[in-house]
């Protein structure tokens, strides 16, 4: 069962990578989410940089004891905040073939509250 999930996210994932690119005034946020922590990038595709990045694992957010949610929550609220310190207000979101629910949902609101526009 865990190997028909996880080809069932790589052919949603491919689905939508030919849709969606980001450009450097457009960024594509990027999701990865993992039993235990959940990463997110702005990547310009047209040079294949990552822009900025954060996740659950840095020391501030991870030492926290909170639920994986919450900890999704102050993920998106530090992106958004790179993301204004690198003049950066719109992206393109990448789900990356996960359903926009529960954890990935809390960041993108978070995100959205912390300024940027998707």
């Amino acid at each position: 069962m865990a190997n028909n999930k996880k080809f069932r996210r790589i052919r949603i994932k491919q689905r939508v990578r030919k849709i969606i690119s980001g450009t450097p005034e457009r960024p594509r946020m990027s999701v990865f989410r993992s039993n235990r922590d959940i990463y997110v990038q702005l990547i310009d595709d047209t040079t294949g940089t990552t822009l900025a990045s954060s996740s659950s694992a840095v020391s501030e957010i991870c030492s926290q004891k909170i639920t994986k949610t919450e900890k999704s929550a102050l993920v998106g609220k530090a992106i958004a905040e790179k993301a204004k310190a690198s003049n950066i207000t719109a992206v393109v979101f990448d789900r990356n073939g996960y359903l926009y629910h529960g954890r990935v949902k809390a960041l993108a609101d978070a995100a959205r509250e912390g300024g940027l526009i998707f």
